[in-house]
């Protein structure tokens, strides 16, 4: 089946299929009508190569690097959603957390022709995301490093720590901890979510006067890596009453660790995570979290992409998210507080 028999179909030129297809300014609505129910009624499907050829794909790629990770669900249900009305169709390329592996994935999906990108936190060198962005639409998630060569789309991550810090002080905590990932300064990232969440979070301590009692123990954003985090904080000479995470996998994993110890949750510790992923709102968790729009984000990240792709906009654009915090019940009074 070509473009000629859906043309036939129809009734009209292969030109008036071609701008229906494209999406093209100009297109009346009874011939946009016309064209997609021929196309519905051939069970047509444009090859790809093909289209590339022409100029479009209308593919988008993603990378992320731990598909373990449920916010990145969170984000892909939203990059999803506002795409479903669309022609464009997403592509995951899950890298892991290795730079040059992030890196290969990013070129192959540029080898792919996709139509532009979207790159959840990449731990990729900077100067090679900002050549890709150069030739490739791109929108990257997560990074405070505004760029003229790509949109991006954040989280007030800084606000966020403050908020969990604030409320444990509440509570009546001081020694209190932050799990963070550990990021690396050879990639020329130096506004991470992770620099930023770790900068609000010692703010918020000294602004209590407890800047005496922070530490920062990084490890992975996985379940993994929360687990060996709590497991080195909990054992220490001077164990932490309440521990704070930069996302709720690795809260996750500082719960096991905790209940390996024989600690209750919050009676012995409290322990707050980052990104209210559906996780945290199971029955037997209910992790109190950092709500910061996940769904939103990905949508945001879709929208503003297409509007690069389509050419509707040429400026460079920064979202921000501002986070909320959902207290559920792993936060509480120390014990004996």
């Amino acid at each position: 089946m070509t473009i000629t028999d859906v043309a036939r179909h129809a009734g009209v030129s292969t030109a008036a299929v071609s701008k229906v297809m494209r999406n093209a300014y100009g297109v009346s609505e009874a011939m946009r009508e016309k064209v997609q129910a021929a196309i519905a009624d051939l069970d047509y499907r444009p090859h790809a190569a093909a289209r590339g050829m022409r100029g479009r794909t209308y593919t988008i790629g993603v990378l992320l690097d731990n598909v373990r990770n449920a916010f990145f669900a969170d984000i892909l249900d939203g990059i999803r959603d506002e795409l479903r009305h669309t022609d464009y169709t997403v592509l995951i390329g899950a890298a892991g957390f290795d730079p040059e592996e992030q890196a290969r994935t990013i070129r192959s999906l540029v080898d792919r022709q996709m139509d532009g990108l979207i790159l959840i936190a990449p731990g990729t060198p900077r100067a090679e995301v900002l050549a890709t962005a150069a030739s490739t639409p791109t929108v990257v998630i997560g990074h405070h490093d505004a760029s003229d060569a790509y949109d991006s789309v954040v989280d007030a991550d800084d606000l966020g720590a403050g908020l969990v810090v604030d409320h444990l002080v509440s509570l009546g905590h001081r020694d209190i901890a932050l799990v963070s990932a550990p990021g690396t300064r050879a990639n020329k990232w130096r506004r991470t979510p992770e620099a930023v969440l770790s900068e609000g979070y010692l703010h918020a301590m000294e602004r209590h006067g407890l800047a005496r009692f922070a530490r920062v123990q990084h490890t992975a954003y996985s379940d993994d890596g929360g687990f060996k985090a709590g497991m080195t904080l909990l054992t220490a000479d001077r164990p932490p009453t309440a521990v704070m995470t930069g996302a709720d996998v690795a809260a996750l994993g500082v719960y096991r660790a905790a209940h390996e110890l024989g600690l209750r949750i919050p009676r012995d510790l409290s322990l707050a995570g980052y990104n209210n992923t559906a996780l945290a709102a199971l029955a037997p968790v209910q992790l109190t979290s950092v709500d910061q729009a996940g769904h939103t984000m990905g949508s945001a990240a879709a929208r503003m992409l297409v509007e690069r792709v389509e050419r509707r906009r040429d400026r460079p654009m920064q979202t921000t998210m501002t986070p909320r915090l959902v207290v559920r019940s792993t936060t509480g009074a120390p014990h004996g507080g």
